[in-house]
């Protein structure tokens, strides 16, 4: 065991025993899933539509679910079993293109216990499902894209850890993470203290597409409390960030919560964060507009990198 895996043990379980506090039973029913026969029969499924797959189900079936929609739609991909002191689980990837850069696009498939798990992370899940489905109809030439679906990102971001320690990272050029990517108008860049490849180029994409720069598009530095799987490649040496859609109108407020969280404690919490980690997090919260926004982005950004 290393201490540092210790580390993410103990603040993952201090973690879902604070969600379980908060969601100790919900007060609404909770959300009826789209069935995987509804989303198959879709010929072209929106983020939302994939969103709601997984919403509001078990972290084992929400997997399972991934899994079974990956293989329906033809997709050729790998199966990653981990399985640890700290938790087991299986990530999913799926390479598109034929390029010797490797840009790699995550997000996690799990949610705490007692929220649906809607925006953290049904969401950029939907978002990413959606942008590989059209990778594949036109690989990019001068890239290989590898959609990375992790497990356990609750539990310390650690199914990309395992993934990180499992193959090499040698052919990797950059890494970006997908979180709470469903409610808001504007776009966040974090865990960015310092430029990167991969920060110029999402600046570059975010341009082209008319956001402004500490307007529109922000781009912060590393977040003391709320991390996600992009670390895991930060951690080797990997340029490595997290995208976030955050809403306008409390884009201020958000940044003094996520960088004094225990000073908000007993105040509101600010967008997105007031259904974060809670029985509120469903699909009924989440803006389609917020998700075609980011998935435009990532477009924006396989296209500049």
């Amino acid at each position: 065991m290393r201490l540092r895996d210790a580390g993410f043990f103990v603040r993952a379980r201090l973690s879902r025993a604070l969600a379980r506090a908060i969601n100790p039973r919900p007060s609404t029913a909770p959300p009826a899933a789209l069935p995987l026969e509804a989303v198959l029969a879709l010929r072209d499924p929106s983020p939302l539509d994939l969103a709601r797959l997984l919403e509001g189900r078990p972290n084992i079936e929400r997997e399972a679910l991934l899994g079974r929609y990956l293989t329906a739609r033809g997709v050729r991909f790998e199966t990653q079993r981990f399985a640890t002191f700290e938790g087991a689980g299986a990530n999913y990837v799926a390479d598109v293109g034929v390029g010797a850069r490797v840009l790699v696009l995550i997000a996690h498939h799990d949610a705490v216990p007692g929220s649906p798990g809607a925006n953290d992370n049904a969401a950029a899940v939907g978002i990413l499902l959606r942008l590989l489905a059209r990778a594949m109809a036109a690989p990019p030439r001068r890239l290989t894209l590898r959609f990375l679906f992790t497990a356990a990102e609750e539990l310390g971001y650690l199914g990309a850890r395992a993934y990180v320690r499992a193959t090499t990272a040698r052919d990797v050029a950059a890494a970006l993470s997908l979180e709470l990517c469903g409610i808001g108008d504007h776009l966040a860049l974090w865990d960015a203290p310092r430029e990167t490849e991969l920060s110029r180029a999402v600046a570059r994409a975010a341009d082209r597409l008319g956001y402004r720069r500490d307007e529109t598009f922000h781009v912060v530095g590393r977040i003391p409390v709320f991390g996600s799987d992009h670390r895991a490649f930060a951690e080797v040496g990997i340029p490595a960030h997290g995208l976030t859609a955050v809403p306008g109108e409390d884009a201020d407020a958000l940044r003094q919560f996520i960088f004094n969280p225990w000073r908000s404690l007993f105040r509101p919490r600010p967008r997105p964060f007031d259904t974060y980690h809670t029985a509120r997090d469903r699909s009924e919260t989440l803006d389609p507009a917020a998700l075609d926004h980011v998935g435009d982005a990532l477009d924006a950004l396989i296209r500049t990198f």
